[in-house]
């Protein structure tokens, strides 16, 4: 292998290893509640490797449970998916003149975790596609391999034992502190937690989170671009 591989091989490792750390106990939790519904352990793999998105399959292992009909669970994960047509098309401006075949494979691989990671080292610098790719790579065969452990674990561990239930919203709240960067961004961060909470209070179904990232996405835009134009600097 040259160098130059070895090289971005060492350094998307090196970034992949902190989300392979959390991916693991919400893999093995969401393997654990998904065998506790009823799936097997093959069906969980599949579900991880076709799917790869962890909110999207708690919230389908829940409406499963639940003997919701297959149609309401493509709409509700869907939905909940949106964002990321969000973060792919902030991504892809690193991403200008690739190939087809590479942005599919590159795609696939977008969650929330690699999407800050990989946002953050290519504002830094020194960064590429290659060692991105492998941050995505990394993370999705950790999912797998922890979720379908979980599940062979499933008869073994009970429900909401080790804190399980709030493995996946810990996660997201380190990953929202440590991009905090400045105090417009802790506003935005308010904004959507009062936003997603009264929609989940107030509005049937699971839009809640897309609506707040909409309407938080929308206020940080215009407060940022006023201030921009009262400092007289660019928006």
């Amino acid at each position: 292998m040259p160098p130059c591989w070895t090289d971005r091989l060492r350094d998307g490792l090196a970034a992949a290893w902190p989300i392979c750390l959390g991916y693991f106990p919400i893999g093995m939790a969401l393997g654990v509640l998904a065998r506790q519904a009823g799936l097997s352990h093959i069906d969980i793999g599949l579900m991880s490797l076709l799917v790869f998105a962890g909110s999207a399959q708690f919230i389908a292992v829940a409406m499963l449970a639940s003997g919701s009909a297959p149609l309401a669970i493509i709409a509700t994960t869907f939905v909940v998916n949106f964002r990321h047509v969000l973060m792919s098309s902030a991504l892809s401006v690193h991403l200008r003149g690739v190939a087809r075949s590479f942005l599919v494979l590159f795609a696939y691989g977008v969650t929330d975790e690699s999407f800050a990671v990989n946002t953050v080292r290519f504002k830094t610098g020194g960064w590429d596609r290659w060692r991105a790719l492998v941050v995505h790579q990394t993370a999705n065969g950790t999912w797998i391999l922890s979720s379908m452990a979980g599940a062979l674990l499933g008869g073994l561990i009970p429900s909401g034992a080790f804190g399980i239930d709030f493995a996946l919203p810990a996660m997201f709240i380190a990953l929202i502190v440590l991009q905090i960067e400045c105090f417009l961004q802790v506003i935005v961060g308010l904004i959507a937690a009062c936003v997603s909470v009264s929609c989940y209070l107030l509005m049937p179904g699971d839009s809640y989170a897309l609506v707040a990232a909409v309407v938080a996405a929308s206020f940080g835009f215009v407060l940022r671009r006023s201030t921009a134009k009262e400092g007289g600097g660019n928006p």
